[in-house]
């Protein structure tokens, strides 16, 4: 098996005393800000829980995800007819994970869910995506009792497609597998901001390799930058919002160097715990300075939003580690010596 192949589902394995990114709803409430004339970034105001957006143009608006649970969708829409009276007309999913996509069956039924083909693919079991992302609930597991219905997309697009809002274009795009293997991209040229869901976070944040290993990743980052040279920001799907050429140049040198360090390391015989040790962990001391402030801006204690981004980059690390470990015995076809 190559290490370019996109498993059919995520890894499921976690590493030893792993703590994910608390994704409940519970006590979360998107905070509005103003990116340019009826351009509103929703921003979590506890991190790292989803984040969204909302874009209106001359004749219509469109929604960036559609939260966890019918609740979540329901504050999307009410803050939406708060920030413009534009119809909402679309919803964007720029994954098919739970956490972006529960939200869908909410909305209205004139509303046109839109996202990549490969992420409504993706969108085929329910019972099964919502055990997943019960690991992300910490005990608010029964809140996902409200989802009994997964409303997938309405109109799905291959490389990338344009939403007409009247007077102003919502660009989409699947650069090809990140997060996930449908990661979709919206950008919007006359404000050059990019919500890009769990595809890209900012600069010094630990992303995930979920399903799929860091040579994909780092292919599609690479058509991102040359596609969006006029990028400035990007609003995340969870995080605070960045600047986007960082966001990219950094998360590639990352992969890049997870992705040497990990094949060194199993072709040297090292088991997995052994490889975790011997990689280089960027957030072995303390977040990059830039991410640190950002997270102080949070409406939470400094120090615990800083200290929680922190805990949670080193869980994501050992998450990619292992990751990308497994795909190389898998392309071995046999278990990794002392795994």
């Amino acid at each position: 098996m190559p290490l370019d192949h996109i498993p059919d589902r995520e890894i499921v394995e976690r590493p030893d005393a792993y703590q994910g990114p608390n994704l409940s709803p519970v006590g979360l409430k998107l905070v509005p800000r103003e990116l340019g004339p009826g351009v509103h970034a929703l921003l979590a105001n506890i991190p790292p829980k989803d984040n969204n957006g909302v874009i209106a143009g001359r004749d219509a608006a469109v929604v960036i995800d559609a939260g966890v649970t019918p609740g979540i969708s329901a504050q999307i829409q009410a803050l939406t007819a708060e920030l413009t009276d534009r119809p909402l007309r679309y919803v964007v999913n720029t994954t098919y994970h739970g956490d972006h996509t529960f939200g869908n069956a909410a909305f209205p039924a004139d509303v046109v869910i839109v996202s990549s083909r490969i992420n409504k693919d993706n969108m085929s079991d329910l019972g099964y995506e919502k055990n997943v992302r019960s690991g992300n609930m910490y005990g608010d597991e029964k809140l996902l009792d409200a989802v009994d219905h997964w409303r997938k997309p309405d109109l799905v697009f291959d490389g990338s497609a344009e939403i007409d809002l009247g007077g102003r274009t919502v660009q989409l795009f699947h650069f090809g597998p990140g997060n996930g293997p449908g990661d979709t991209i919206a950008y919007l040229p006359d404000t050059r901001v990019a919500w890009t869901g769990n595809y890209l976070c900012h600069a010094g944040v630990a992303h995930m390799l979920l399903q799929g290993g860091p040579e994909p990743y780092i292919a599609s980052l690479r058509r991102m930058r040359e596609r969006l040279p006029e990028l400035k920001m990007i609003v995340p799907g969870h995080g605070p919002m960045g600047d986007g050429p960082a966001a990219i140049a950094t998360l590639i040198g990352y992969l890049e160097r997870l992705g040497a360090e990990v094949a060194d390391s199993y072709a040297a015989g090292r088991s997995i715990e052994e490889t975790m040790t011997a990689c280089t962990n960027p957030w072995a001391d303390h977040l990059d300075p830039t991410l640190a402030a950002a997270m102080a801006a949070y409406p939470v204690p400094a120090d615990r939003a800083v200290q929680g981004m922190l805990d949670l980059c080193r869980n994501l690390h050992r998450l990619n580690v292992l990751a990308t470990y497994r795909l190389h015995q898998a392309g071995a076809g046999r278990p990794a010596p002392g795994s």
